[in-house]
């Protein structure tokens, strides 16, 4: 299999700058139906020769803006990415999630901590077009039988 085929240029599409509307659940893995709608942006650069990628987020919370990073790496032996968030508000990186595209849906799946208990974590990556994606975030606190659907983000190119 050939390097443009095995996986690494999954996250291509996203290279570039982009609008992002938001959609966030209020309160998580608490039964709640309340969300909030705002606004933001992005702009992701490939790193490590093709390997790696990092965006640049401005997130627009209704409570105030925040910055935030996203660092995506991939292994050529195991053909899967690795993704951490760095929250702009916090100390230090996230927990990361791993998975890899297929049939033009990247699932990227890892383990974390919420309020006190541990959980596992979400990523889909669908409806991928040169000018648009859609990317949301679950949680499940039963060990993936179940998931709350958190976090969607709609991106449009910009340029």
């Amino acid at each position: 299999m050939s390097a443009l085929q095995d996986g690494r240029n999954d996250f291509d599409f996203l290279v570039g700058k982009w609008r992002v509307h938001h959609r966030r659940l209020q309160r998580r893995l608490a039964g709640d139906t309340h969300w909030d709608e705002f606004a933001g942006g992005s702009e992701l650069r490939k790193i490590l020769g093709g390997l790696g990628n990092v965006d640049d987020n401005v997130i627009e919370l209704p409570g105030g803006t925040y910055r935030a990073a996203t660092v995506r790496q991939f292994d050529p032996e195991t053909r899967l990415w690795s993704i951490w968030w760095i929250d702009g508000r916090h100390h230090g990186i996230g927990a990361p999630v791993h998975g890899s595209f297929q049939d033009g849906v990247g699932t990227f799946l890892g383990d974390d901590v919420f309020d006190g208990r541990p959980i596992k974590v979400r990523f889909l990556w669908s409806d991928i077009t040169p000018n648009a994606a859609r990317w949301q975030q679950a949680f499940s606190p039963d060990a993936g039988v179940s998931w709350e659907d958190n976090w969607f983000m709609r991106f449009e190119r910009v340029g």
